[in-house]
């Protein structure tokens, strides 16, 4: 993968090591951990380091890219595609700080992540978001992911099993 995708506004870029406390601090906000299903509350640096060190053989296998959202040179969130096989469609997750709400930070940078996919051949995407969300739902459905189910899944940062919207995109 190239290192770096660019938008008007944004820069994704690989996530480094040292970007592990600023990682940290942002996803143990709750406003983040609660809503995004596979972060814990309470996530600690060392936590951080151990998911961040995944990452290069992810890329090599083309099952998980994961990039670290930067606007002005500061992190400001995190968007991925990620599956357990290269047979499967690619999972895209994304969280975004609180203080970058409420911009079109998260469509733009998702939707650079979802054309650089497309350019290597990718069709098929899936993702979803939990139901008292419905800002993530806003974003998933102006990259035209359309619903697919309603189901529960456990959510780490809540301890507990919440709604959730699948979705899925074709092309």
């Amino acid at each position: 993968m190239s290192a770096v995708i660019t938008t008007d506004r944004l820069t994704l870029r690989r996530i480094w090591l040292e970007d592990a406390p600023t990682i940290t601090d942002l996803v143990n906000q709750p406003q983040i951990y609660r809503m995004v299903v596979s972060i814990p509350a309470h996530q600690t640096v060392a936590q951080t380091e151990d998911w961040i060190a995944k990452h290069p053989s992810g890329r090599e296998t083309n099952t998980r890219h994961i990039l670290a959202i930067e606007q002005d040179k500061r992190l400001i969130g995190v968007v991925s595609g990620e599956r357990k096989d290269t047979h499967l469609p690619f999972n895209v997750g994304y969280w975004l700080a609180p203080s970058a709400w409420g911009n079109g930070f998260m469509t733009e940078a998702a939707g650079a992540l979802l054309q650089w996919l497309r350019d290597r051949g990718e069709r098929a995407f899936v993702s979803g978001y939990l139901v008292d969300n419905p800002a993530s739902g806003r974003v998933l459905e102006k990259l035209r992911f359309m619903k697919a189910d309603r189901r529960k899944v456990f959510c780490m940062g809540r301890g507990e099993r919440v709604d959730h919207f699948d979705m899925a995109r074709v092309g």
